[in-house]
């Protein structure tokens, strides 16, 4: 089991502080989330009862790329990923070129988690198509791996239209792609075209059975097994060795922490509930308590 950490909600100054200490106490990957702007959003936020997204005007989303390169400069062996990043908001050479760069820059250890997102009010500012978005997303995917290749490529589809050309730098490494989301748009299109999957809300044990029995079924209609794709889960139960040595052995390959999330009450008085000290504690913690001992 590998553990990446949730670092959304925090404030920019605090990414390479976290991803410093993640190098070293053994987190697999440091996961950044993404949002363009704050507004009085016209659309609903899937995931709350009243529709309001969970954040305020004030809370950082410094651009994930930006900030991946960051963080990669000041530590030499966690990897980093986003969690996700709405790549069909933006046009395919955006993409394309921002992720390129923070592969290089970081010795091949990015992983683009991406997903078609629910705000439409970016896409509108953005100028791309909100409704063709899952369209889109389905063609950037290899329209990107064969960008990534290096040299001259070209690429001819309903969407996206170019060639021959070359961008540069390009990776070392082939850069995995990770679909994040639950629906079943979401979860046909990991099986089919993806590296991996990753979890978009923490997961009961009961939804997590159902999620990776609907994802073998997706997975064997494209000739794969759970095996062929990476499994990323957030588990809402005690963090313990025993419970993430059992769901490695069903099939899941990593999960998110925010140790902080958990952090105790001694701890919370000792460091302040929202510091960033709080955040370094909690993650020392989780690292001596879970991850050592895997």
């Amino acid at each position: 089991m590998r553990f990446w950490l949730g670092a959304a909600f925090v404030d920019t100054a605090e990414f390479v502080p976290l991803a410093r200490a993640a190098d070293a106490l053994g987190y697999d990957t440091v996961a950044v989330s993404d949002h363009i702007f704050y507004a009085d959003y016209a659309a609903e936020y899937p995931y709350s009862e009243t529709g309001a997204p969970p954040y305020r005007p004030d809370t950082h989303w410094p651009d994930p790329w930006v900030t991946i390169g960051a963080m990669a400069a000041a530590t030499t062996r966690v990897r980093f990923a986003t969690n996700v990043y709405i790549a069909p908001a933006r046009d395919l050479f955006t993409v394309a070129k921002a992720v390129s760069t923070a592969a290089a820059l970081s010795g091949d250890r990015v992983t683009l988690g991406t997903g078609v997102g629910w705000c439409k009010d970016e896409f509108l500012q953005t100028g791309q198509d909100f409704h063709t978005r899952g369209r889109r997303l389905d063609e950037m995917i290899p329209a990107l791996r064969t960008l990534w290749q290096g040299g001259t490529v070209e690429h001819h589809g309903d969407h996206y239209d170019f060639g021959p050309l070359s961008i540069a730098p390009t990776p070392a490494e082939p850069i995995p792609v990770y679909i994040g989301g639950d629906s079943d748009a979401a979860l046909t299109r990991a099986a089919r075209l993806a590296d991996g999957w990753i979890g978009n809300r923490v997961y009961t044990e009961d939804q997590l059975t159902d999620l990776l029995s609907r994802l073998k079924g997706l997975l064997r209609q494209n000739g794969r097994t759970l095996a062929d794709l990476d499994i990323v889960a957030p588990i809402a139960a005690l963090p313990t060795p025993d419970l993430y040595r059992r769901w490695h052995g069903q099939g899941v390959d990593a999960t998110l922490a925010a140790p902080w999330w958990l952090a105790t009450p001694a701890e919370k008085e000792r460091h302040g509930r929202r510091s960033p000290a709080l955040r370094l504690a909690t993650m020392e913690r989780f690292a001596e308590e879970v991850i050592t001992k895997m």
